[in-house]
C-alpha cells in the first residue's frame, strides 16, 4: 500500500472525510507511539464493482503500547459514495473505551456522521475520568441528529450521530472528534494494566462490541454485493472487527 495512492483517494473525496483522516493521524501522531499493524497483504488495498461502479477501499493499520489495532479505512464508489471508518481497539491489559468513528458522504453531502467513545468494562460505563473529562467539553447541538441503529447499546452518553447540515455542523463535528481523540490519547498513554479478572471482563466488552458492529446490515450488504458473502464475513471479522484473542 503506497501513501500516493492513500492520499490521492483521500484528495479525491468529500473535503470533511479528508479532514477528519489528516486530524485522526496527526493526532495518532502527536500523542501516540505509532509502529506499523501488518493486515494480510491483500487487504490493505481491495478494488472491486458495486453496481456498475468501481470500488475501492484503502486501509493504513498501526499499534501502540496501550492499542493493538488503530484502523483507518477509506472507501470510495463511483463519484456517488464516499466513507471513512475508523476504530481503536484497545489492549485487553488496558481498561480504555473503544473510538469509534464513521462519515458517509454522497453527491457532496454528508448523510452520516458519528463518532463515540465506547465503554468496554464489566459494568458497561466509562472509566471515571474518561467522564469527568467529556462531561467538562462544551455542549454543542446539531440541527438533523439521527436514531441509533437496534444494536446501538454499545455506545456511551457521548455518542455523536448527526446528519452535518451546514458547514459550520462539519466543523463542529470534525472540532469534536479532535477533542475525543486527544482525551483519549492522553488517558491512553498514562493508564495502568489492569488485573487478570478485570482484563478477562474488558475482553467480553471488546467482543460484544465488535459483534454488535457485525450485525450493521448496510456495511455486510455493500460489501456482499462487490465481493460476495465469504469476502464480505472474511473482511468483517478480520479487517473491520477482529475479535481480541
Amino acid at each position: 500500500m503506497s501513501t500516493i495512492s492513500t492520499q490521492s483517494l483521500r484528495e479525491q473525496q468529500h473535503p470533511l472525510i479528508r479532514q477528519l483522516a489528516d486530524c485522526i493521524e496527526s493526532t495518532w501522531r502527536k500523542y501516540l507511539d505509532l509502529s506499523p499493524y501488518n493486515l494480510p497483504g491483500e487487504l490493505g488495498y481491495v478494488e472491486g464493482r458495486l453496481e456498475g461502479e468501481k470500488l475501492v477501499i484503502e486501509n493504513r493499520c498501526y499499534q501502540t503500547p496501550q492499542f493493538r489495532k488503530m484502523h483507518l479505512e477509506l472507501a470510495k464508489v463511483g463519484k456517488n459514495l464516499d466513507i471513512l471508518h475508523c476504530v481503536m481497539f484497545p489492549r485487553p491489559e488496558y481498561n480504555l473505551p473503544m473510538f469509534g468513528c464513521d462519515l458517509v458522504g454522497g453527491r457532496g453531502q454528508i448523510s452520516a456522521a458519528i463518532a463515540d467513545l465506547s465503554p468496554v468494562s464489566g459494568v458497561r460505563t466509562l472509566p471515571p475520568v474518561y467522564t469527568s473529562a467529556l462531561q467538562a467539553l462544551k455542549a454543542i447541538h446539531f440541527s438533523q441528529p439521527r436514531d441509533l441503529p437496534q444494536w446501538g447499546d454499545i455506545f456511551s452518553e457521548f455518542c455523536i450521530f448527526v446528519r452535518p447540515s451546514t458547514e459550520d455542523e462539519e466543523v463542529m463535528f470534525l472540532a469534536r472528534v479532535q477533542e475525543f481523540l486527544e482525551i483519549h490519547c492522553s488517558l491512553a498513554t498514562a493508564s495502568k494494566p489492569v488485573t487478570e479478572e478485570e482484563m478477562m471482563q474488558i475482553i467480553d466488552g471488546q467482543r460484544n462490541y465488535c459483534t454488535k458492529q457485525q450485525e450493521n446490515d448496510k456495511t455486510r450488504r455493500v460489501l456482499e454485493k462487490a465481493f460476495g458473502s465469504a469476502w464480505a464475513e472474511h473482511y468483517l471479522t478480520t479487517v473491520l472487527f477482529d475479535l481480541p484473542t
